[in-house]
């Protein structure tokens, strides 16, 4: 699988979103302001959901399943088919693959086979479940920021920060309220090189 790749270095505070699929959570932009760098892990929907991004920081997004000019607002062909399937956004101290995951359906091994495909990744940022998964167990992490839309957000509508600060990343779980926006943590993972 060819990535495009991209370089980000000065990027410190990134925003992981996925599976917008057209429209983007009441509040959500808002909750983004602030943040560097944000990544879509795909089925992003229309070219607005870019734009709405856009306007808070740099986007690179990857192609879902449901990318396919069909099932984008007429007139957005070309929006939708200038996405790739995979990005390397190259960081410092290190390196995040953006997917969307469609392309490996068995859930017991896809963080396995995404590992293995992608070894020398800091971190693999994948949607297409709609469910938010911070795995650390081993490295890659793998991380799944579940829906930032309104279809099947299982966990509710939201994103994942990723801060970088050289060798010392952290994943942190945004407190998001459609109601009431905030930036309370709730999950803090620290990955330092072994």
């Amino acid at each position: 699988m060819i990535a495009r790749r991209v370089r980000a270095a000065t990027a410190t505070r990134i925003a992981l979103v996925a599976d917008s699929h057209g429209v983007l959570a009441a509040g959500l932009v808002a909750d983004l302001t602030g943040v560097d760098l944000i990544l879509h892990a795909g089925d992003v929907g229309s070219a607005a959901v870019l734009r709405e991004l856009r306007a808070v920081a740099a986007v690179h997004a990857v192609a879902g399943n449901n990318d396919v000019p069909r099932k984008w607002p007429p007139g957005e062909a070309s929006a939708c088919q200038r996405l790739p399937a995979v990005i390397e956004v190259v960081l410092t101290g290190g390196t995040v693959v953006v997917v969307h995951g469609h392309q490996w359906p068995a859930v017991a091994t896809r963080h396995q086979r995404l590992r293995a495909l992608f070894p020398t990744a800091r971190c693999i940022v994948y949607g297409h479940s709609h469910r938010r998964v911070i795995d650390t167990t081993a490295t890659p992490w793998v991380i799944n920021p579940g829906a930032c839309g309104r279809a099947r957000t299982f966990s509710g509508p939201g994103w994942l920060g990723l801060t970088i600060a050289a060798e010392e990343w952290v994943v942190t779980c945004p407190d998001f309220s459609v109601t009431r926006p905030s930036a309370a943590t709730l999950v803090r993972k620290r990955f330092s090189r072994e």
